[in-house]
């Protein structure tokens, strides 16, 4: 197994964590970012506050892209295992 090669998997496994947690952070910070300004607003300073919406947030875009984040993973999985073969000749 070449420097190369574990270069070319950690690049690919970090790509695939980008592309498949993108979905999550970014409803994340935008709810994060409409409660803060929300706060702002009315001054409430409640900690809690953010929770509740974030996390219903979060189950939602689960439920829309639960399906596409396990087919990357899964497609990640398949590469790897599928290279198996020829690293073991080597």
């Amino acid at each position: 197994m070449s420097t190369d090669y574990i270069m070319d998997i950690s690049r690919e496994v970090v790509w695939t964590i980008v592309r498949i947690s993108a979905p999550l952070l970014i409803i994340s910070l935008v709810i994060g970012l409409i409660i803060s300004i929300f706060q702002t607003i009315t001054s409430i300073q409640e900690q809690t506050l953010t929770f509740v919406p974030k996390f219903v947030a979060i189950m939602i875009v689960l439920l829309l892209f639960g399906g596409w984040m396990m087919n990357g993973m899964a497609d990640l999985l398949t590469s790897i295992l599928s290279d198996i073969p020829e690293l073991i000749k080597r």
